[in-house]
């Protein structure tokens, strides 16, 4: 039908949908209750829904700290493996330094009789032994004891993860029903699901606490293993200074040889 210009469409609906809604949750078993007992009811859920709230955002938080717990790890991991690297680097650079003597010896042969002589008179150079397996590359104890103890706790990163946990949050939310929310037993409110829900909160807290220790021991052990490889690395880099030197003096001899 067609409506004059002025008329407003929203006038044929329900009044009855615009009148504002009473405070909580109704449903049938509210028939019987008073406006008093209603808000209490309203309250009482509101109180399990907070609580569900900050159980929900201890196991988020604790799910983060095993992450970057196992994140620490790996990481850890890779700057093993990075001073292994440094150590074979190390051993590679002494064996030049060896064969750059050897190769000096031979030319102070090759250069004058005299030379040869005082070769002749040293001696063969002694016959090393076969050299042995360089060890397995050690982080520091400090790192190695924080990997440790991380380590031990890589079940729980699965645990904890939100796609792979399963937590029973039976009796939480609207659903439950607050018994005697102003009693206490041993701390806690006497109503089993709000009870639980402290408990569980705090012994997420105390898991959160120690997790942050494991971390800042990671953190620690990473500092002082990045700090020992530095140094490693200062002196390569020495070592490859005086190496570059002695193969450029090298080569000069040689070519006055021709």
């Amino acid at each position: 039908m067609a409506y004059p210009t002025s008329h407003n469409p929203f006038a044929d609906d329900d009044e009855e949908d615009f009148k504002p809604k009473r405070i909580g949750f109704e449903d049938e078993s509210d028939s019987g209750m008073t406006d008093a007992e209603r808000r209490q009811k309203y309250l009482q859920q509101e109180v399990m829904r907070t609580a569900q709230s900050a159980v929900d955002s201890s196991y988020r938080s604790l799910s983060l700290i095993y992450e970057s717990e196992k994140i620490g790890v790996e990481t850890a991991e890779e700057l093993v493996r990075q001073g292994e690297v440094l150590k074979r680097t190390d051993k590679m650079l002494d064996n030049m330094d060896e064969d750059l003597k050897t190769s000096q010896r031979h030319i102070n042969s090759i250069k004058s009789v005299w030379g040869g002589l005082v070769n002749y008179f040293k001696g063969k150079p002694e016959t090393k032994p076969t050299p042995e397996e360089p060890k397995e590359y050690q982080a520091n104890e400090r790192l190695q004891t924080a990997m440790s103890g991380s380590r031990g706790h890589e079940d729980k990163y699965q645990a904890s993860h939100p796609n792979l946990r399963k937590l029973d949050t039976g009796g939480f939310g609207a659903a439950a029903s607050m018994d005697d929310g102003s009693s206490r037993q041993n701390g806690y409110p006497q109503n089993r699901y709000l009870r639980d829900a402290h408990q569980t909160l705090d012994s997420n807290l105390d898991e959160m606490s120690s997790g942050l220790a494991r971390l800042k021991n990671l953190g620690l052990g990473l500092q002082a293993e990045i700090e020992d490889q530095d140094d490693s690395i200062g002196s390569l880099l020495n070592k490859v200074d005086k190496m570059d030197a002695k193969i450029i003096n090298t080569n000069q001899q040689l070519k006055n040889l021709k």
